[in-house]
């Protein structure tokens, strides 16, 4: 972080100090929430969460280097920054670092799904040329933005700000902590469509991203999402658009896709044509990818550069289109970090266009869907039947009625009732040439059985 005392603190963030004596106290380390990860000179920013109170845990950041707290309460023998609001002093705090570092450019990234796929590419192509942050894993909440934010140093020329909702006024919120000057929008979905109520309300709070972008900054939107592309109405700077249609600024055409689903397309729209083979895996990379090259490409990123490290960049964050090849011939795809109706057509996509002897897809509950929930997910089965899916296995409760849906469909289904039953049952099943595809919402844990299948292999899963 970029040093700041504890007076200084106290101040950006409307505090208390408690012994008020201690605001000499500097603070140049990590700011943390999770007291393991405090170190020398650290700021520990104490929680209450719904399962434990991070005050009880303040001693452990001190002995592990931290030298202050931002917390609720006063610590014992432990200077501490009192405030009646955690998480909004957080964000106060976040806003002041930012307003420390004149010379920053911040990229915002927001959508209902490909968020940290793309932060990850736009990581890759800006840490060679300047000193970049980007955030660790999917930190894109009302914590995890402060947290990235505050990983701000006076050395750092930009910073990649992932920003997720659920809710309205969410993402305006984010933005007032980390104010883009670079805003790129993939989609709207039907991600957390249970919290927001409708598909309209989740547009519309994408759509705050557009509008906290100054005069002279650069909104980036996926043509070929219509309600992405009304954004453009909604911004006060430029605009470009970003797809495979007629409409789009900057548009692939002459897509190709490999036998592990690999996107090879020829960029338009910016000089003489390029064709770039991506790296990644799934077409849904190609948007992903063009809204990286353009947000580039803005802050004066050479094309060639930009070109070569999209066709060289792989997968940085765990669990996103993971691919591992195991001994005895088959391939386990882990795309479980997370799930929605529109990341699981996605996904099914990619293993639909991926070679095979057999193509297994191992499905969890999609979780946040609300009402929707059944028909979504019914919905998503009529999909398994139409994507070239060999064997359907679903896991946990709520999964079944993709597996009805499919099955009525005419696909083989078989549905385990937990991780445990599933790792038996695809180990028994799985052979030699099989492709298996496991996508679930975070929480409905497949992403560890991913994980434990390809560990079973002697692997390390992640590599």
């Amino acid at each position: 972080m970029i040093p700041m005392t504890l007076a200084e603190i106290a101040d950006a963030v409307g505090g208390r100090l408690e012994p008020a004596d201690a605001g000499a106290v500097l603070v140049d380390g990590p700011v943390v929430s999770d007291s393991r990860q405090a170190d020398r000179r650290s700021l520990y920013v104490a929680r209450i969460g719904e399962f434990a109170d991070g005050h009880d845990f303040a001693p452990n950041a001190a002995a592990a280097g931290a030298v202050a707290t931002l917390g609720s309460r006063a610590i014992d023998g432990m200077p501490t920054v009192v405030v009646d609001d955690v998480q909004t002093s957080f964000g106060r705090l976040a806003r002041a670092v930012v307003d420390r570092a004149p010379e920053l450019t911040i990229v915002g990234i927001t959508g209902s799904s490909g968020k940290t796929s793309t932060k990850d590419l736009l990581g890759q192509v800006l840490l060679p040329l300047a000193e970049t942050v980007v955030p660790e894993g999917s930190l894109n909440s009302e914590m995890g933005v402060p947290l990235t934010v505050c990983r701000v140093t006076s050395d750092t020329r930009y910073l990649v700000a992932e920003m997720g909702a659920d809710g309205v006024g969410h993402i305006a919120y984010l933005a007032g902590i980390a104010p883009p000057q670079v805003g790129i929008v993939l989609n709207v979905g039907r991600a957390h469509v249970g919290e927001f109520g409708s598909v309209e309300a989740i547009a519309q709070t994408k759509g705050e991203l557009v509008e906290a972008l100054p005069d002279d900054g650069l909104a980036i939107l996926n043509a070929d999402d219509p309600r992405v592309a009304a954004m453009a109405g909604r911004a006060r700077c430029t605009v470009q658009r970003v797809g495979t249609g007629e409409s789009a600024d900057l548009r692939a055409t002459d897509i190709e896709l490999d036998d592990r689903s690999r996107a090879t397309f020829t960029l338009v729209g910016d000089g003489p044509p390029r064709r770039i083979r991506l790296g990644l895996f799934g077409s849904h990379h190609v948007g992903n990818a063009l809204s990286v090259y353009a947000a580039a490409r803005h802050l004066g990123v050479d094309a060639d550069h930009i070109v070569s490290v999209l066709e060289r960049a792989g997968a940085v964050s765990r669990w996103r289109m993971e691919i591992h090849e195991l001994s005895d011939g088959v391939t386990i795809v882990n795309d479980a970090y997370n799930a929605n109706p529109d990341s699981m057509g996605a996904a099914l996509r990619a293993l639909q266009t991926m070679r095979a002897e057999r193509k297994v897809a191992v499905l969890g509950q999609m979780l946040e869907l609300g009402k929707s929930s059944v028909a979504e997910h019914e919905a998503v089965g009529r999909t398994v039947a139409t994507s070239g899916v060999d064997l359907l296995v679903t896991v946990g409760a709520g999964a079944d009625a993709i597996g009805r849906a499919a099955a009525a469909d005419g696909v083989e289904w078989q549905h385990a009732a937990d991780t445990d039953t599933a790792y038996d049952l695809l180990r028994s099943m799985l052979r030699t040439g099989d492709i298996a595809l496991l996508k679930s919402s975070r929480d409905s844990g497949l992403r560890y059985l991913g994980d434990r299948l390809v560990e079973a292999d002697g692997k390390v899963a992640g590599q």
